[in-house]
């Protein structure tokens, strides 16, 4: 008794290929699957190429505020002086700072002077944010001492201040020149506060890659931002940096209870965990919809193929008669649009990975093209239109894109197998 053959076997897939190598009069491969094995393509490509740039954008965005700011900030709660006005810092910030630098899982804590003052240089002014803070603490935080983006030495903090690129550019600075700041609360006197106006060298310029931090943040030495804000023994707050801080939540607790009476904390997450919640849902969005492109383009194989099978009518009618099951038959025709799918996705695959890693000179391209302008910072707080290409994206647009494929082609294929032979043969 014959065996009979294994599902795929040579002939089905000699069969499918003779089909969709045959040209379209002798109804072979129609104008519908050339436009599907577009369609895919092009729609795995805007998958993938949204899903790098999503990816791009968070990454580079939370990279920007774990790289400039504190990871978990330490501030006091509101309380009376001797003289009855409500103030917020710490006394005893020293013995507070090393407390909460013990805890496990903290890499750095600086105590902080914060205050918004108008700086003015050159006949130009601009508002800007005073952080003062102690030499050493500044070298740590990665975003400002950055030599390959920096101007100037940050070594020689001390003598002067370090300001963000966008506050030189807006003032027209540079290191070495002298930059005014003018302070609402300054010296006071027998007839009041008068403003507080001192003029300071610039001796660092860094670039952190947020427009909002480039554009108003000044570093000044701590010793010295005590005098000027008239904060002498005292600190506004305590910047906290973690060996995590995607999971800053496990540690709040325990830098809380470090902090000691009276202390408040506020994370990054907190400040910034409404705008990356709303990344989330727009991300799951865009998925959906792009994932419907896919499926509208896996459709065209349906039609494609309803219109294959038609055509080879008689050719199914002779198979049968000579044999072939229905099984064999549903695995050719399956073989057809299946191969439609997988064309169109490798082709969607390096088309989008080709734009991910080429993003850069293609934004410039189309930035040249549109006259400048299309990518305003000061809009998206960011510089540049990122693209992190992630494994994990490109396999989940693969699967979608070769599921649908697959699963759609089964239905006209199973037309094709249920065929009557002798229908398919009577006018012939």
């Amino acid at each position: 008794m014959a065996s009979t053959p294994a599902p795929f076997a040579p002939f089905e897939w000699m069969i499918a290929w003779r089909y969709l190598r045959a040209r379209r009069a002798e109804g072979g491969v129609s104008v519908m699957t050339w436009i599907s094995l577009v369609g895919i393509t092009l729609a795995v490509f805007a998958l993938i190429a949204t899903l790098a740039v999503r990816s791009g954008f968070r990454a580079e965005f939370v990279d920007t505020i774990l790289g400039a700011n504190a990871h978990v900030t330490v501030y006091a709660s509101q309380r009376l002086d001797e003289y009855d006005r409500p103030v917020r810092t710490f006394d005893d910030y020293a013995e507070r700072a090393a407390r909460v630098a013990e805890v496990p899982g903290v890499i750095r804590v600086a105590p902080l002077v914060k205050g918004q003052v108008m700086g003015t240089a050159a006949g130009r002014n601009a508002g800007v944010e005073v952080f003062g803070i102690a030499e050493d603490d500044l070298k740590g935080i990665p975003r400002i001492a950055d030599p390959e983006t920096g101007q100037g030495d940050i070594d020689n903090f001390e003598q002067g201040i370090a300001i963000g690129s966008g506050v030189a550019r807006e003032l027209g600075l540079s290191v070495g020149d002298q930059l005014k700041l003018i302070s609402p609360d300054g010296v006071r006197t027998a007839f009041g506060v008068s403003p507080r106006v001192k003029l300071y060298d610039v001796v660092y310029i860094f670039t952190a890659g947020r427009y909002d931090i480039d554009r108003t943040r000044v570093y000044m030495p701590f010793e010295e931002a005590q005098l000027y804000f008239n904060r002498e023994g005292v600190a506004d707050e305590l910047e906290v940096m973690i060996d995590d801080p995607e999971r800053v939540e496990r540690l709040a607790l325990p830098v809380l209870q470090a902090a000691g009476e009276g202390a408040l904390i506020w994370t990054w997450q907190d400040a910034s965990g409404a705008f990356l919640r709303a990344l989330e849902v727009e991300d799951n969005v865009m998925f959906v919809i792009l994932s419907v492109l896919v499926l509208i383009a896996t459709m065209n194989i349906v039609s494609g193929l309803i219109m294959l099978v038609k055509n080879k009518g008689r050719d199914i009618g002779i198979l049968r008669t000579m044999g072939l099951t229905e099984g064999a038959v549903l695995r050719v025709f399956f073989i057809c649009g299946a191969f439609t799918g997988v064309i169109g996705t490798l082709m969607g695959v390096v088309l989008g990975c080709l734009f991910a890693i080429y993003i850069d000179p293609i934004f410039s391209f189309v930035n040249y093209v549109a006259g400048g302008g299309v990518w305003d910072p000061a809009v998206r707080g960011i510089y540049a239109l990122p693209a992190k290409l992630q494994m994990g994206d490109v396999l989940s647009a693969m699967a979608l894109s070769l599921g649908l494929s697959f699963v759609v082609t089964i239905f006209p294929a199973r037309r094709a197998a249920r065929m009557n032979p002798v229908e398919a043969l009577r006018y012939e």
